[in-house]
């Protein structure tokens, strides 16, 4: 499982860059990628998408984040074509698994560029929830926007497939017109 870890908590070692070719890295997908993130928090929204309503939870987020002035909480987000797994990064604990089916829209915020944010449908009700994490970096921000995008598209040629797959097996057979009626 590949790890993409904070890159201002480490030593500067290579092997806590993004790799050039990370987003060509289907299998890495399949089997998640892991994000170290900070939590920033949730609130409820009206819509399930838009760069402007993403953009003003980012900020009622960051404002009470800022105004409850505790430490935030540091999260491991795992990202795969089955959705985002949000764990505690201290105790392994899981917090969440929210079902890619269940995101409607995801956003590096260009206001906070090291924010990451999410909208997702409650599984406990029909609200829909803005989730926003503190990234290390504005590139780790966009890090993992891209491996969301990348996660809805896998999962939709999954989707696709099994669709292609029911046709193929609710088909009639196939009935040789060439052959001859009469012989």
């Amino acid at each position: 499982m590949k790890t993409l870890v904070d890159p201002q908590k480490h030593s500067g070692n290579e092997t806590d860059k993004l790799p050039e070719n990370w987003t060509d890295t289907r299998e890495t997908l399949l089997e998640g990628m892991l994000f170290n993130l900070k939590y920033l928090g949730m609130t409820l929204v009206e819509q399930p998408k838009g760069e402007e309503l993403s953009a003003a939870a980012v900020k009622r987020i960051v404002a009470t984040a800022k105004a409850s002035g505790k430490k935030l909480q540091k999260v491991t987000l795992k990202v795969s074509p089955r959705g985002i797994i949000l764990s505690d990064s201290i105790t392994s604990e899981p917090i969440e698994n929210i079902s890619i089916y269940r995101i409607s829209y995801c956003t590096a915020d260009k206001v906070h560029d090291k924010v990451f944010a999410y909208i997702a449908q409650s599984q406990h009700n029909e609200n829909l929830e803005c989730h926003a994490f503190l990234c290390g970096k504005k590139k780790m921000a966009q890090a993992v926007t891209l491996t969301v995008a990348q996660a809805f598209k896998v999962a939709f040629e999954f989707w696709q497939a099994s669709k292609e797959g029911e046709c193929m097996d609710s088909s009639p057979p196939l009935v040789d017109i060439s052959a001859d009626p009469d012989k």
